[in-house]
């Protein structure tokens, strides 16, 4: 055989193989390949164009430091963004409801509140769908909004959301406030080097009921707007 002809086939052999491996990774993986998509974006931060930030709320136990936050926002004439637990929700429906009496919008956070990145495509619906369902059984309220408990998720989850009509919400900003009852370190990791479209991720604990006041006072010091994370996304 002539050199030609063999270096010839050898190069379509090549190709070829190319070919064939990219069929199989396309069957192997087809969820993965759409993540990239736009359709299935993750915010971790609202327009960065704007003046806009956010103090959002993670809400699955405890209702002891909820009314004191109320009291601080509507002092302020501030509407935010409370994400609730199913279970929470189920068991403080007065409180649930009297969040949104105070014109807060009510995000999705889970019915069990699992680690979604570890479920299945079924298990994730269901955490998703039954808390939908049960807020809107007790508010009328048909939330699009969901932040994923401890931050977990994967393809399913993404592709859940987005085939119940949900944004998937995520944070610019962690207090971790459930681990840090430290009302002067919850401020500074709330507010140092803010920026606008920030998320900043609360939960209703003590200290942050207590660091609260100081946080608002600061933001609209420095001429930022405190919106819900609809507005802040926009």
């Amino acid at each position: 055989m002539k050199k030609s002809h063999f270096y010839i086939i050898l190069s379509n052999s090549l190709i070829a193989l190319m070919l064939v491996s990219l069929s199989v990774l396309t069957l192997v993986d087809p969820i993965k390949s759409v993540v990239m998509e736009d359709t299935l974006k993750v915010y971790y931060n609202g327009n960065t164009q704007s003046n806009n930030v956010t103090l959002m709320f993670n809400v699955y136990w405890g209702n002891e430091y909820i009314e004191p936050i109320l009291t601080t926002l509507k002092n302020h004439d501030i509407k935010t963004t409370f994400f609730v637990g199913g279970i929470w929700a189920e068991k403080y429906k007065d409180i649930l409801q009297k969040i949104v009496a105070d014109g807060h919008e009510i995000g999705n956070h889970g019915y069990f509140h699992k680690s979604q990145d570890k479920l299945s495509y079924q298990e994730n619906q269901d955490e998703i769908l039954n808390n939908h369902k049960l807020v809107k059984s007790l508010t009328g309220i048909e939330m699009n909004l969901f932040a994923p408990p401890s931050g977990a998720f994967g393809d399913a989850t993404l592709q859940v959301a987005k085939n119940l009509g949900y944004k998937t919400i995520m944070w610019t900003r962690d207090t971790i406030d459930w681990r840090d009852q430290d009302q002067d370190l919850i401020y500074t990791r709330a507010t140092k080097q803010l920026k606008g479209g920030d998320l900043i991720l609360m939960h209703p604990t003590k200290a942050t009921s207590e660091a609260l006041e100081r946080i608002i006072q600061y933001i609209l010091s420095q001429k930022f707007n405190l919106v819900s994370v609809s507005e802040n996304i926009e």
